[in-house]
């Protein structure tokens, strides 16, 4: 399959991008693209792509990627909404079991027991 994705050139902490077409399963990182349909610089927002090119590469069956597809659609090649090129949210953990607070018990308080009074003793 032939998409259509963001090829990174450029120095160290400077990047540019090449929207190139190239088969899906070769990285962009390989010089093995088939054609090279524009270019971006995220720092200048910078576009520049070739309509024509495009619109025949989409019309031969390539797909686009997230981030190439929203630069498509802004440069008003393909008509639409731009999609969510951000990672999706990872799914959350496995559930631990909740375990239920063990209280202690209450002081119990003691009881007072009260002592008889003395009985006076009475001199007969």
């Amino acid at each position: 399959m032939v998409t259509i994705r963001l090829k990174r050139v450029g120095r160290k902490g400077d990047a540019s991008f090449r929207l190139i077409v190239t088969e899906s399963h070769k990285s962009g990182q390989s010089n093995k693209y088939i054609d090279i349909v524009g270019f971006y610089n995220p720092q200048t927002n910078h576009k520049e792509i070739d309509v024509e090119k495009a619109k025949a590469w989409i019309a031969k069956g390539a797909q686009a990627s997230d981030t190439a597809y929203n630069l498509l659609v802004g440069a008003g090649v393909i008509e639409g909404r731009k999609r969510n090129a951000l990672p999706k949210k990872r799914s959350p953990k496995k559930e631990e079991p909740v375990v239920e607070e063990v209280k202690a018990p209450e002081p119990v308080e003691e009881e007072k027991i009260e002592e008889p009074a003395p009985v006076e003793e009475v001199a007969a």
